[in-house]
This record gives C-alpha cells, sequence and structure tokens, in this order.
C-alpha cells in the first residue's frame, strides 16, 4: 500500500487524496449496516456499481473528495466529501468513518479539517449537511465542528424501521472553531 498523500494535518488525523487503492475498503465501510442506518439509505452497492461510481465522482470538478487518515499509523479511517456548487460558493458535507473508526472522537476532527480546507482553500462562504435526528453522536461532533442548525425536514429519514427528521445543519466562516491548519 502507498503512502498517503497528506493535504492538511490536524492533532491526530490528517486529510489526504482518496485512491482507487482503497475502494475496497471504501466499499466496506459503506456497505456497514451502522452506516447504512446513519444515512438513511436502506440498500448497499455491489461493488462494481461503487467502482464505476468512484470513477465517474473521480472526473468532476464539483467534488473535494478526502480520505482521513490517522497520522499516529497512516491508516484510512474515513472520508468526507464536499459537493460544492460553483455558482453560489456552498458545498453539502458529507461524512462517512470506518466502523472501527466511530466512537472514538474522529468525526470532529475530520469535519473540522474539512471546513478549514472549504473555508480557506476552496474559498466556500457555506457548508451545510443533513443528519437523521437520532443520530446524537453525529450531532454532538458536527457542532464542535462549528455547524449548527439550520432547519428540519420532517419525515425525511429513516431510523431503526421509523420515520424521522433529517436535520439541517451549516456553517458559515464565523463560525468556523479556532486557527486555520492551512499552511503557510
Amino acid at each position: 500500500m502507498s503512502a498517503p498523500h497528506l493535504l492538511l494535518h490536524g492533532d491526530r488525523l490528517a486529510l489526504a487524496m482518496t485512491t482507487a487503492e482503497h475502494l475496497a475498503e471504501y466499499h466496506r465501510w459503506e456497505t456497514d449496516p451502522g452506516t447504512i442506518l446513519g444515512y438513511g439509505t436502506q440498500l448497499p452497492q455491489s461493488f462494481e456499481t461503487r467502482s464505476a461510481g468512484y470513477e465517474s465522482q473521480a472526473r468532476s470538478d464539483r467534488q473535494a473528495r478526502f480520505e482521513v487518515v490517522r497520522l499516529s499509523d497512516a491508516a484510512p479511517v474515513g472520508m468526507t466529501v464536499l459537493h460544492v456548487d460553483h455558482a453560489v460558493r456552498t458545498a453539502e458535507f458529507v461524512m462517512l468513518l470506518a466502523p472501527e473508526a466511530r466512537g472514538q472522537g474522529y468525526a470532529a476532527e475530520a469535519a473540522t479539517l474539512t471546513l478549514d480546507w472549504g473555508f480557506h482553500l476552496a474559498a466556500l462562504r457555506m457548508v451545510w449537511l443533513k443528519v437523521l435526528e437520532p443520530n446524537a453522536a453525529a450531532i454532538r461532533a458536527y457542532e464542535r465542528a462549528g455547524f449548527r442548525p439550520a432547519g428540519r425536514l420532517r419525515q425525511a429519514g429513516w431510523w431503526h424501521g421509523e420515520s424521522c427528521d433529517e436535520l439541517l445543519m451549516d456553517a458559515v466562516r464565523a463560525d468556523f472553531p479556532g486557527p486555520s491548519r492551512v499552511p503557510g
């Protein structure tokens, strides 16, 4: 396995470029039942479908895709994505953590690093996300990264066999907690 190309360093994590070499890992994370529950997607994708999607996404100029790497051992532990709307300089944020990396406090740092990239390098004005209301751990992590409540989509989500609200959260540069990790 090649060493990751690190873009932005945090305390325990870094953002790196995603790589086709890790596609099988990404697919494993995405098809984990806990991931499917958290995203509210209900359906797993075959590896062939995911692989074709990765190739298409890699050619897009509307996505900034990052692998989240643990600095202590350079292991990939997740990924974050900014789906950029260039016309208005905003982006939707999506995060995926490996099942074995959940519950270790990585989500807030990964979100913070991605917001740092978005505000200081991609010149975004606002970043937003959707999260299922019962996912309290994710909501706390997003708040620690600087996201704030912005709205609610009633009964738009699905959690353990029941409809639930999907919360909208957003962050603007003024909400960003602390100094930038962007060098220079």
